[in-house]
C-alpha cells in the first residue's frame, strides 16, 4: 500500500495500482480508462509524474467519485474526469499513455479494438487484465504494439498480470520483434517447442524469467482445467469427450513447460 498526503487529501494505492503507476513514463499525457475513483491519475499527478490526465469511466457513480477525488486533491486543472464508453472519452492525439486495468482481457481487447482514432498519438499501453491475458497479447501483436514488460503480482490472494507495451514504428520492425518474443523454441533444448497458444496464454517475457508467482498461477490454472475435464468426462453430450481430450492435452503441455522451467531454475542455482 502506497500512501501520499497533499492539499489536505490522503490517498492510498494498492500494491497493484502502485505497480501500474511505476510503469507510466515520466511526463506522460495520461489516460486511465475504467478509472473508478481516479486514484491512479491523481496519484501520478501529485507525484509530478504526469502533466495532464483523462480519467474515464462508463458508469456515473465512479465518475462522480472520481470528480470528488480530483477536487479534494486540487487537481481540476490537471485531471479531466469524463463519462463515456472505453476510449471514446479521448480525442485523437490527446494522450500518449493509456492504462486499462480491473477487467477481463477479452473486454480490454474489445475496448482497444473499438478505440479507432482515439489511439492516435498513443505510444504506451499499461494493462492489467485479470483473465484472458492471451486476448490482450494477441491484440497487441495484431496492432503493432510490442510488449516490453510483463510481471505478476500477488495481492489479497489474487495473482495479477501487469503488462506494458510500446508502439512500434513500422510493420517490418513489429514482425521482427514479435518473431523474437513469440519464439516457439525459447525453451530449447529442454523443450523442443512450446505452442503459440501457450506463448500467448503464459506470456513470452514471463516465460523467460518465471518467479514463484508464475508457478503458483499456473498450478492454480492446472487445477481449474482439471476440474473442467472432470465435468466434461461426466457430460453426456457427444462433443464433450473430444473437448475433454483437448483440455487434457493443454494440461499436459502446461505441466511439461513448468517442469522444464523448474529444471532450468535448479540448474542455474
Amino acid at each position: 500500500m502506497t500512501e501520499i498526503k497533499d492539499t489536505g487529501a490522503e490517498l492510498k494505492l494498492s500494491r497493484r495500482l502502485t505497480a501500474l503507476a511505476q510503469r507510466v513514463p515520466q511526463g506522460a499525457r495520461f489516460a486511465d480508462i475504467g478509472t473508478d475513483h481516479a486514484l491512479l491519475p491523481v496519484y501520478l499527478a501529485l507525484e509530478g509524474r504526469i502533466g495532464f490526465a483523462v480519467a474515464g469511466d462508463i458508469n456515473a457513480g465512479p465518475v462522480n467519485a472520481a470528480r470528488r477525488q480530483v477536487a479534494e486533491a486540487g487537481l481540476e486543472e490537471v485531471v479531466s474526469v469524463r463519462l463515456g464508453d472505453g476510449m471514446a472519452v479521448l480525442r485523437p492525439g490527446e494522450v500518449d499513455t493509456v492504462a486499462i486495468a480491473g477487467m477481463g482481457g477479452s473486454l480490454m481487447a474489445r475496448i482497444l479494438e473499438q478505440a479507432g482514432e482515439s489511439l492516435q498519438g498513443v505510444e504506451t499501453l499499461v494493462l492489467s487484465p485479470h483473465v484472458a491475458e492471451d486476448a490482450v497479447r494477441r491484440w497487441l501483436t495484431a496492432n503493432r504494439f510490442a510488449l516490453d514488460d510483463e510481471a505478476l503480482l500477488e495481492e489479497d490472494g489474487v495473482i495479477y498480470t501487469l503488462m506494458r507495451a510500446k508502439r512500434v514504428s513500422s510493420q517490418e520492425e513489429a514482425q521482427s520483434i514479435e518473431a523474437r518474443l513469440y519464439d516457439e523454441r525459447l525453451l530449447a533444448p529442454s523443450l523442443e517447442r512450446i505452442s503459440m497458444t501457450l506463448l500467448y496464454e503464459m506470456g513470452p517475457l514471463l516465460l523467460r524469467s518465471p518467479g514463484e508467482d508464475f508457478f503458483r498461477k499456473w498450478e492454480q490454472e492446472i487445477s481449474k482445467r482439471e476440474r473442467v475435464i472432470l465435468q466434461l468426462n461426466h457430460a453426456v453430450a457427444p462433443e464433450a469427450a473430444e473437448k475433454a481430450r483437448e483440455w487434457e492435452e493443454d494440461v499436459r503441455e502446461i505441466k511439461e513447460v513448468l517442469a522444464c522451467l523448474r529444471a532450468e531454475k535448479r540448474s542455474s542455482n
